[in-house]
């Protein structure tokens, strides 16, 4: 049941913070970075809930640039 709850209900939050995370970058707000790599985390457990392996190359990706930006925003 958690399951499928995650796997039905996480996408929706997903895609809150998605796309707040896009604004706040574009808006070059400090923490926006850190709100995408939380993102990722929670990507990561809807990714193994949905057993959406598919996705894995893109979340790894993403960890990747979004914490290489944090670094770069955070140092300049």
């Amino acid at each position: 049941m958690a399951s499928s709850v995650l796997r039905d209900y996480l996408p929706w939050l997903l895609s809150v913070i998605t796309i707040w995370m896009t604004l706040a970058a574009g808006n070059k707000h400090p923490k926006a970075w850190l709100i995408g790599l939380v993102n990722q985390a929670l990507w990561l457990v809807w990714i193994v809930a949905a057993q959406a392996w598919g996705l894995l190359p893109m979340n790894l990706a993403l960890w990747i640039v979004y914490g290489r930006n944090h670094l770069k925003w955070r140092s300049a």
